[in-house]
């Protein structure tokens, strides 16, 4: 027993001072949020954005990635290259001092970089702390420089390797630590696409490129227009107010504030803030900034032009922010970033900056474009008219079953717990199953919502519309989170959401409805976690008196190979010849839907926490999600098309049940 345990001291000894690289390696996801997918993922964007600061200095022109077969990733930029003369406070080269000192880099006001996405300087030092392997190689003046380290301590000092035809820049490959992110240590070529593709974006005129070795897929991007070409991204499969978005850079003191603005017709905002190639989920000063002033010029636009009428109210950010997608890019010297994962911008001097930009140049954009002005007021009006409906409307069932006790819908039948930590609820498409599952579950803490028919597709629908929708309203009084303006995360009653429905297209469809809406409209309860899918079985496999559940197709195979395996091992002499099902001695039942199955069926294959399936709904990337569900559940026939066709290929047909 330790001298603190025995006694209560507590002295000199019990402090533990972790010097060099140690802290990183005790404490991984203080530096990079965490250790598993993210993480792993999060060391390529440490390195990539030290790439993509040269290009943003103008000294680079491309940034090129290579996922390596062994497991590695090569990250290369034509920029100038780390230093590699010695450091005057190390005594190391300067490219060892970065890779292995905490808080070294070029992007604290020496003049190496004015614009940076790194805030603390510990990015490179990271990821060469948390990889098995790290190479660096740069290039400068025709001369190749090399080192190497192994989890963050260089195995032999730089080496000056000799001429090369290689242009300056620097190269960094490395291999993440599996005894660090023991979740995985595999790069998904799909997150690096789309990392680099925004990139691109937001770095007009810089060539970025990737090849997957493993797999020989590549991809490139290239956008001469930077965060205009990023819109239109975000806008494809919607109909667009103005063919061009409108758009402008501007210098204001040390800070350079670009604005890409474009209209469609949804009834969502799709806005992206970005300080320093950083995108700020949460915002901050930038954002706040450019709502006040788009609402600000809006407003005096529908005064001044006679369309909001001298008795009418202003219209509110939220009407006015109906249908926009916007691009909010600023780039500055000093960026105030809360704690490392930068989710917001706290530079109070950058509310002033766009505000000032977009008084400005958005004003003369609506004076010179009269038609999308009009268009734009228009749309605005009509989201202040559905307001008010929806505000009457929300009223009498919100509010109103506030007022009664949350006045729960009557076809809700609740658990007893008031725990929403312990409680679940499920969404059941039809009464037959909803009867079944009342009779089968928990009371305790599952409670059964039962959903008639198809929901409203809300993809195509506003508030109003929305709440004149049974099932809609039924869902919204039983979460109690509330809608709209009213929403409020800390009022869900029930931390897990299952949604329930029949293994088949249109229980595919139910489920895609239901989504959708939570997607739109309760974005939080999926960021949450609380947002799962049921997966009932789809055969029953009877094997003398035992019955056994297959959840697909595979799963069945793997019981009837199981049970074959068996047979044999006892000395079962078995036919060659016959088919699975006979070799097995077993009878196989495809269940039709969740309506076929009893009370304890439905327990013990759906609800019953030991032995049900559920698959927690993720949005990693909140951008894809958004144009999937355009596609899917748009008005744009062609694009839904396309989507099927494309996947076609991927599906069997043996296995359709036709």
């Amino acid at each position: 027993m330790s001298k603190q345990k025995a006694d209560g001291s507590y002295d000199g000894s019990q402090i533990q001072v972790l010097e060099g690289l140690e802290p990183v390696r005790k404490r991984p996801g203080m530096y990079i949020g965490s250790t598993g997918y993210d993480g792993v993922h999060h060391l390529i964007k440490e390195i990539a954005d030290n790439s993509i600061d040269e290009a943003i200095a103008g000294f680079a022109s491309r940034v090129d990635v290579e996922i390596l077969e062994d497991g590695g990733i090569t990250i290369v930029d034509d920029g100038r290259g780390i230093p590699v003369d010695k450091h005057p406070k190390t005594g190391l080269s300067t490219l060892e001092t970065v890779l292995t000192v905490l808080h070294a880099g070029g992007k604290f006001g020496g003049g190496g970089y004015k614009v940076s996405s790194g805030l603390h300087g510990v990015g490179s030092s990271v990821v060469n702390a948390l990889s098995t392997k790290l190479i660096a190689e740069v290039v400068k003046d025709g001369e190749l420089y090399r080192i190497e380290f192994e989890r963050g301590a260089a195995t032999s000092p730089l080496k000056k390797m000799g001429k090369t035809e290689r242009a300056d820049g620097t190269a960094i490959t490395f291999y993440p630590d599996p005894t660090i992110f023991k979740e995985t240590i595999e790069f998904d070529y799909k997150w690096v696409v789309n990392y680099l593709r925004h990139q691109a974006y937001l770095t007009k005129g810089v060539y970025v490129a990737v090849v997957d070795k493993r797999t020989s897929e590549r991809a490139a991007f290239y956008f001469e227009g930077g965060i205009q070409s990023y819109a239109k991204h975000l806008n494809i499969g919607k109909n667009v107010v103005g063919d061009q978005p409108f758009y402008v850079e501007k210098q204001v003191e040390e800070a350079l504030i670009e604005v890409a603005v474009q209209y469609n017709d949804s009834y969502v905002e799709t806005v992206r803030p970005f300080a320093n190639n950083v995108l700020t989920p949460d915002g901050g000063t930038h954002l706040v900034g450019f709502r006040s002033a788009l609402t600000r010029v809006i407003n005096d636009y529908a005064r001044k032009s006679g369309l909001l009428k001298e008795k009418e109210e202003n219209l509110t950010g939220d009407d006015i922010r109906e249908g926009l997608t916007a691009i909010i890019l600023v780039k500055l010297p000093d960026p105030q970033f809360e704690g490392q994962t930068k989710n917001k911008l706290g530079n109070p001097e950058v509310r002033r900056y766009v505000e000032q930009v977009m008084n400005e140049y958005f004003a003369y954009y609506l004076d010179e474009t009269p038609a999308i002005a009009k268009k734009i007021v228009g749309k605005a009006l009509l989201a202040a008219r559905a307001r008010k409906a929806a505000r009457a409307a929300r009223d009498n069932v919100i509010r109103k079953g506030a007022l009664d006790g949350m006045n729960l819908p009557g076809k809700l039948a609740d658990c007893s717990s008031k725990d929403p930590s312990e409680s679940e609820i499920y969404i059941v498409e039809g009464d037959s199953a909803g009867g079944s599952a009342k009779s089968g579950r928990d009371s305790r803490t599952q409670a059964i919502l039962p959903l008639r028919g198809k929901v409203l597709n809300v993809e195509r629908a506003r508030l109003d519309r929305m709440l004149a929708n049974n099932e809609i309203v039924a869902l919204i009084k039983a979460l109690g989170v509330g809608i709209g303006e009213q929403f409020d995360i800390s009022g869900l009653r029930y931390h897990r959401i299952i949604i329930m429905t029949d293994a088949d297209v249109d229980g595919s469809h139910i489920s895609t409805l239901l989504l959708t809406f939570l997607f739109r409209y309760m974005k939080e309860v999926i960021d949450g976690g609380h947002v799962y899918l049921a997966k009932p079985p789809l055969y029953s496999v009877n094997h003398g008196k035992k019955k056994i559940y297959a959840y697909d197709e595979d799963d069945r195979e793997r019981i009837l190979d199981e049970i074959i395996k068996n047979k044999a091992e006892k000395g079962v002499v078995i036919a060659d010849d016959e088919d699975k099902n006979k070799q097995a001695g077993v009878t196989i039942s495809r269940f039709k839907g969740l309506g076929e199955m009893d009370a304890e069926q439905l327990w013990e294959t759906t609800m019953q926490p030991e032995n049900r399936v559920l698959i927690q709904v993720k949005v990693a990337d909140a951008e894809a999600a958004d144009a999937v569900f355009t596609k899917l559940m748009g008005d744009d026939v062609s694009l839904r098309k396309n989507f099927i066709q494309t996947r076609a290929k991927d599906v069997d047909l043996e296995e359709l049940d036709v």
